[in-house]
């Protein structure tokens, strides 16, 4: 394949992209593609440098070095009003005097030359349609709930019909049943627009839910990027582990190396093996943790037979129903204390149990996976 093919398939691009503030170093030689109609994210907490990233593609700062590129054309140095994208900002920044109508047209009216006026209502009708608010132009912004008000920041961004839409955790504000409801609206927007989108959260959840691509991000570099699963089930060390779904974590040192596996000597002396995290070179002696994620924990009654490869005896401390699950804390001897999560259909075929009771908890072999630190 050319490298002509390969650009054109490919939306945006930092090349050794740095950007510093002064002293404060927020991108440190960041290189990542956007493939093109995407639904891609940066995760990570506040200062890891995603929104920085976003910022750049935008328009709105410049890098210290390094390149930025959009549809395989660099724009550096290029204004944030002549760059191809559009960006829906967490508190949407609508217009309070305008209507919906005139929110949604603003951005065409500003465009030399300026399309008929006919033309503009026409499209702004269209991009009405496409968000499912058909027939609201005429109502005032603050007369709208959060998630309209919501999709009438998408649909002024997507009215320019931009080549990238960038997403500045335009959720944050909604409530947990809402956002949930407009995590599904933007997915499905995303697929029928076509365009490339790219969002920046904090929110794991969200991430995991939304994305074809995640990257996660810490002090201004990228630690690991790849779909959901992979992050999830295949994280790269600890930091991904820990900040991709909940997880269980056995710490010490490797005692032993096997063929795509390991064994880690807990502080309280127990050894444990699992598999080897992907991409990851492991040395007898190095610090390590074995991770077991919650949901790959199976608990049963003291004294019925276990399959698991391993198991230890401990008591519930504490039970919270979720609906679809419940999730348990369990204190073991040498382990410390043990979350497991048990759904509701196989809590329905035996009985669920009660802080108090004693349990044994156990796992296979291939649902521990050994993660250095770094």
């Amino acid at each position: 394949m050319s490298s002509q093919s390969v650009s054109s398939e490919i939306d945006i691009e930092f090349c050794d992209v740095t950007k510093r503030f002064g002293e404060v170093l927020a991108l440190d030689n960041v290189s990542l593609t956007v493939e093109r109609g995407a639904f891609f994210s940066f995760l990570g907490p506040s200062g890891c440098g995603k929104t920085t990233s976003l910022r750049l593609i935008a328009g709105f700062d410049q890098p210290s070095s390094g390149k930025v590129q959009i549809g395989g054309e660099s724009v550096v140095g290029i204004p944030s009003y002549k760059r191809p994208v559009n960006m829906v900002f967490q508190q949407y920044a609508l217009f309070p005097h305008m209507n919906v109508a005139d929110n949604i047209g603003y951005g065409l009216r500003q465009r030399e030359p300026r399309p008929a006026k006919a033309e503009i209502l026409r499209r702004v009708e269209e991009t009405l349609e496409m968000v499912r608010l058909g027939g609201y132009g005429k109502r005032n912004v603050w007369e709208l709930s959060g998630g309209q008000q919501q999709r009438v920041a998408l649909a002024r961004a997507l009215i320019n019909h931009p080549t990238c839409l960038l997403l500045d955790e335009p959720l944050a504000a909604l409530d947990r049943k809402l956002r949930r409801e407009m995590q599904i609206e933007l997915q499905t927007l995303q697929r029928e627009v076509g365009i490339t989108f790219i969002l920046v959260t904090h929110d794991q959840e969200e991430a995991l839910s939304m994305s074809d691509t995640i990257c996660i991000m810490s002090e201004g570099r990228i630690i690991q990027s790849g779909s959901p699963r992979e992050l999830y089930d295949a994280p790269v060390n600890r930091y991904v582990a820990d900040f991709v779904g909940k997880t269980n974590f056995f710490d010490g040192e490797v005692c032993g190396l096997s063929d795509g596996g390991a064994a880690v000597k807990t502080e309280g002396g127990v050894v444990l093996e699992g598999l080897s995290a992907k991409q990851t070179i492991l040395a007898k002696g190095e610090k390590a943790s074995l991770a077991v994620r919650p949901e790959m924990i199976s608990m049963s009654a003291v004294g019925i037979a276990s399959t698991n490869d391993f198991a230890i005896r401990g008591r519930v401390l504490n039970r919270i129903f979720l609906g679809e699950h419940s999730e348990y804390l369990v204190a073991t001897e040498g382990f410390g204390e043990v979350m497991v999560l048990t759904p509701k259909s196989v809590e329905s075929q035996s009985s669920s149990f009660s802080p108090g009771d004693e349990v044994i908890i156990g796992w296979k072999r291939e649902a521990a996976l050994v993660l250095g630190d770094n």
